[in-house]
Order: structure tokens, then sequence, then C-alpha cells
């Protein structure tokens, strides 16, 4: 039996138009209401979100009956880590802040088992392989395995093809927020020169053949973003939704 479909990575590879939600509340009954909810994918972030290994195990689980593919965001690209996620069953990772080729490279290369990598050999201690039940685990989960790296950085866009172009690297995603701050303009993604930059890498990551994306709250970034070639667009975050929907409910019964 060979590792699960990676459905998420057909679809980006094949260029379809797919929406997320950034879940960050660390909690797998908050995973699971998002991941019903509709969206294509959700993201389980541990760089912002409280979030640690066991944590996103239960929230892996917690969503594994829904269709929308979860993807996990590491806090660091760390070796130890990538590999810890990937044998608790996370497909897809997400890694902050990719500045360079050579540290593209690395990342690939933590999550491919040899020769193509040097993920260590212990998933059948873990959920990616059933405990050890699928059999074919090792020899098919490298194909199945989707990384994304997040350019976020002017150092990022100087070395994006790059980053781009390395083998392993299956798409990228823009982060305007972490981007206009590197650029002077923190807490303003709208400026219009980060707007440019964003929609420049956008149609340079296309142009390279890998898929692109972004998450982004503002309705002009994201029609922006997919006209300029993005296929996987995060729209929203569960911590958004619950706060704007809390208030939004007071307020509606207030008004009388």
């Amino acid at each position: 039996m060979p590792a699960p479909v990676n459905v998420f990575k057909e679809a980006i590879l094949d260029g379809q138009t797919l929406y997320g939600l950034w879940v960050a509340l660390a909690s797998p009954h908050a995973a699971e209401v998002s991941a019903g909810s509709g969206f294509d994918w959700i993201l389980i972030d541990a760089e912002h979100g409280p979030n640690d290994i066991p944590l996103i195990a239960a929230q892996l689980a917690a969503v594994a009956r829904h269709a929308a593919h979860p993807i996990v965001r590491l806090p660091v690209g760390e070796t130890w880590l990538i590999k810890q996620a990937l044998d608790i069953g996370a497909q897809s990772l997400l890694i902050p802040m990719v500045e360079t080729g050579e540290e593209a490279l690395r990342l690939a290369r933590a999550c491919r088992y040899p020769p193509e990598g040097i993920r260590g050999m212990g998933a059948g201690l873990g959920r990616a392989s059933d405990f050890g039940r699928i059999a074919d685990y090792v020899e098919t989960a490298n194909e199945q395995i989707c990384l994304i790296v997040q350019i976020e950085s002017q150092l990022g866009i100087d070395n994006a093809e790059a980053i781009v172009t390395t083998e392993g690297v299956d798409g990228v995603l823009v982060g305007p927020s972490d981007l206009a701050a590197d650029m002077g303009h923190t807490g303003n993604p709208r400026h219009p020169d980060v707007m440019a930059a964003v929609d420049a890498l956008i149609r340079k990551v296309v142009l390279l053949g890998k898929p692109a994306g972004i998450m982004t709250t503002d309705p002009t970034m994201i029609r922006l973003a997919r006209e300029a070639g993005a296929c996987f667009i995060a729209v929203g975050t569960d911590v958004g939704v619950l706060a704007k929907g809390a208030q939004s409910l007071l307020a509606e019964v207030k008004k009388g």
C-alpha cells in the first residue's frame, strides 16, 4: 500500500484555484470546524499560533474526515522539526522566511527520504504510515510531500529565482505583511510599493513554473494575487472569523 495521495499538491500543480483559512487557535475543535466549512485547505499555524507537535497531531487527526487539506506552518525550518511534523502525518509544510536557494535546498532535502534527502527512517512510529500499517510508505512518501516556502523579505525577492527553481520546492507563498515591514512600510501591506512587489513576485514564481500563493484578508490584494496567477489563496483566519463574528452578533442583538 502506497502513501496517501496529496490532493492539494496535485491540484496546485494542475493550476486549480484553491481557497484556504489560516487556523491559529491551536484547538482541535476549532480546526475541525474550520475544515468542515467548505475551504479547500486550512493552514495549521505553529509560527504565530501557540502550537506544538502533539497539538498539531491532534488537529491533523481532527480534520481527517473533511475534504479540506491541512498544511502545517512550522515556526522555523529546522530538520528535526520537519521530521517530526512529517512523521505525525503532515504531507504539506509551509516554512516561513526562506531567503536563499541554499536554504530552500536544505529544506527540500529535510522533507525527503534518501537518496533524494536526509529524512530520518522512523515513520513506522507515527501517523504518517498509519503506525507502520502502510507497507510501502517509505518507498512512496517523497512524491506525496509538498514543500511550500514563504518569501517575505527583500532578500528573498532578490534570490527568488534560486529559491523557486530549487528541486523539491513545490510552491511559494508570498507573505505581504512581513514583506511590507522589511520594505519600511510596517503595518501597511497595501502601500503601492508593496503591492507592486507582491504582483511582480507572484508573476515571477508562475513564470518559473511553480504554483504561487498568498495569505491576505484584503480584497484588493486577493484580486491582485489572483490576476497575477496565484492559485492557492488564504482569505482569512479562524481568530478573525471568531472575533468579528462575536462582535457582529452582539452589535446585531443590541440594535434591537
